[in-house]
Formats: structure tokens, C-alpha cells, sequence
């Protein structure tokens, strides 16, 4: 196993690129990793190594990425690394998209239910103070109603006690839950465990996430996990793919400056301040 710098007229079927993800998906992270797999197809590499330590992201960012990983001719190998990162929320649903799905120990992931900008949870109820307080209930859990007042009334106040936002948070819930499902199926990992990973944002360490076979590998460094996973089959483009990862060459691909500058303004922390400012 060598490392070796970047060396872009390189072209090798001994070759592997390493792409990082590391912090927020954003715009940033999604043309970057694109370039990196487009590189990889151009070069016809062995594979490309997704280092992954993300908090999630954008939906759409994820989407265009995980796009990208199922329609890559190169396999993808998905590594949750160093020891002490995470593939939380999108980056679950990344990891899922891989082509193998990898984790360093003391790694986690999980925590996929969909969220607002900025990190909070999605309003189940009008949070506007002039709005009526929610109706009392009765020990059954229906709001209580007055018996004397009409059936028109009646309706109309059980349609009112339904949060606004609900259907909005079950759409995006359901959403989210069948894509993630739909990613465990095409890699024939743990369907169950993915929807738990929405709806309950459930999380796993590495050694449960590989015994619930959420994932494929539990790796300490990219070395042993190219030697583990030598001689594996995965599907790729439709079609079935030995790889042979046991003497490849390492080639790290580094974001460049306008990558990077592109990664500050984009964050979605510093997109939302932003948008406050514009607002107020």
C-alpha cells in the first residue's frame, strides 16, 4: 500500500482516489465530490474512497451526490473516518449510496429525520402567539368538544386542532424514510435499521452498525480497510465487479481555493445568518 501525491494526468487501473467529506454538505461538498468522481471515471481508477465526518446538510446536495455515487462506473467505497467521526443525517444516506459502506472504530451514524435550516426541529404546531392555545383533551386523547354546540361547529374544531405543520412533517418524513429504504434495498443492507434511522432518528457505533449489517466493514485505517474488502463483489453500473484493492495506489484529492471559498459562504449555518440579516 503507497500513498502518492496528486498527479492529475495520472491514469491507473491501480490507482484509488480519496475524496473527503468533512463538515456540512452543501454546494461546496457536492461539486467537489462530483469533480472527484468525474476524475475518477476520466483516470478509469480502481475506486474512489469517500472519507466521510459529517453533521449532514442540504437535501438537495445529498440527492445530487448520492446521484452521482449510483451512477459512477467506478466503485465507490464509503469510509466514516477517522476514529471519532460520524455519517450523521445525510451523511447516512451517503454512506448507504456506497458501494461499500465502511467505518473506523469509535465512528457513528445515523440520526437521518429530516430537519429545518439551522438545526431545529420541524414546527408541529403554529408557533404564532396570537394564534388559540390547543383545544383541552379528553382522557381519550380527542379534544374535548362542547355537546351543546353544533355539528358544524364540531367539525370544524377537530379539523382546526390538527397541527399546520404535520402534514408538511409527515411528508418530508415519508420522504425521506422510502429514500433511505430504497438506497438499503439496492445495497442489501439493513432495511429496518434505515427506516428506524428516520423516524426515530435512531444512531449505531460501528460494531453495531456491522452487526446489524448496516454496513459491510469495521476498518482502523484506509490500508486494512482496501485489505479487507479485496476480492469483494459489488454491483456496479448493473453489472457484477471484483474489486482488487489489496495493492492500490492512494492519490488524495484536495478541494482548491475557489472549492473552499465556495464551502465558507455556502455553509448552511452561515447561509441562514445571512438570510436573517437579509430579512431584518
Amino acid at each position: 500500500m503507497s500513498w502518492a501525491a496528486p498527479t492529475p494526468n495520472s491514469s491507473s487501473p491501480s490507482q484509488a482516489l480519496l475524496l473527503e467529506i468533512r463538515g456540512a454538505i452543501g454546494p461546496a461538498s457536492r461539486d467537489f465530490i462530483l469533480s472527484g468522481l468525474e476524475k475518477a471515471r476520466e483516470r478509469k481508477v480502481a475506486a474512489v474512497i469517500l472519507q466521510i465526518d459529517t453533521p449532514g446538510g442540504l437535501d438537495s446536495s445529498m440527492r445530487d451526490i448520492i446521484q452521482a455515487i449510483l451512477a459512477s462506473p467506478v466503485p465507490v467505497i464509503g469510509y466514516v473516518a477517522p476514529e471519532g467521526a460520524r455519517a450523521a443525517s445525510a451523511g447516512t444516506y451517503i454512506l448507504y449510496a456506497c458501494h461499500v459502506a465502511a467505518m473506523a472504530p469509535a465512528t457513528n451514524l445515523g440520526a437521518a429525520t429530516p430537519v429545518q435550516i439551522g438545526g431545529l426541529p420541524m414546527p408541529t404546531q403554529p408557533s404564532d402567539p396570537r394564534q388559540p392555545s390547543e383545544p383541552s383533551r379528553q382522557p381519550s386523547g380527542e379534544p374535548a368538544q362542547d355537546p351543546s354546540s353544533p355539528p358544524e361547529t364540531r367539525k370544524l374544531a377537530e379539523k382546526s386542532a390538527t397541527p399546520a405543520g404535520s402534514s408538511m412533517e409527515r411528508k418530508l418524513i415519508n420522504d425521506a424514510r422510502a429514500y433511505l429504504r430504497s438506497l438499503a434495498q439496492l445495497r442489501g443492507r439493513n432495511v429496518e435499521w434505515a427506516e428506524q434511522a428516520v423516524t426515530e432518528a435512531a444512531s449505531l457505533s460501528a460494531q453495531d452498525a456491522l452487526q446489524q449489517k448496516v454496513i459491510d466493514v469495521v476498518a482502523a485505517n484506509v490500508p486494512e480497510l482496501l485489505a479487507q474488502i479485496d476480492g469483494r463483489s459489488v454491483t456496479v453500473a448493473g453489472k457484477t465487479h471484483e474489486l482488487a484493492t489489496g495493492r492500490l495506489t492512494i492519490e488524495v484529492l484536495k478541494p482548491d481555493w475557489r472549492n473552499q471559498l465556495l464551502a465558507m459562504i455556502a455553509h448552511p449555518m452561515v447561509a441562514y445568518v445571512l438570510m436573517l440579516i437579509g430579512v431584518y
